[in-house]
């Protein structure tokens, strides 16, 4: 691709309000985004996966939901949840040959992947938040989540 054809790509995403266009053949690939202050805007839609850093809170919400639950508060009281950051299809295996991240009696540490979660083309892989072993997998693989959704119950002890 030439320096003027690059130019006036530059030039038709000024005029056309855009804010980015890609151009890959098979011999180059170009990308063109428009000023760092459009970029700011662009990254706002960026902070719908920002709940992640909000998943660590659901660690102080097991303990209202035993006392909401006294059927078995003994039972369920040391119990971590590892929530859904996001909405998508929660999947246990990085592909369907591999085995699960992790199975009912799995030992876990902080930062270990657990799932993954695809949303919108894009896996993202979950990891715990709390060191511990699995007691209990809520969800079924291949199966929709939302957001902030208990995926396992972790005994952190």
């Amino acid at each position: 691709m030439k320096a003027k054809e690059i130019q006036e790509l530059i030039n038709f995403l000024s005029e056309s309000g855009l804010e980015e266009v890609n151009i890959e053949t098979d011999n180059f690939k170009v990308s063109i985004k428009r000023s760092a202050e459009q970029h700011v805007i662009a990254s706002a839609p960026a902070a719908a996966p920002a709940p992640a850093p909000a998943a660590p809170a659901p660690q102080a919400a097991p303990a209202p939901a035993a006392d909401g639950g006294g059927d078995a508060p003994a039972g369920d009281s040391n119990l971590v949840e590892i929530k859904s950051p996001m909405i998508g299809t929660f999947y246990r295996s990085p592909n369907p040959e591999s085995p699960s991240f992790v199975e009912v009696g799995s030992s876990v540490k902080a930062g270990d992947p657990v799932c993954i979660i695809e949303a919108m083309k894009l896996f993202n892989e979950i990891e715990s938040e709390v060191s511990g072993k699995i007691v209990k997998v809520l969800v079924d693989n291949a199966q929709p989540v939302e957001y902030d959704q208990p995926l396992f119950l972790v005994d952190p002890s």
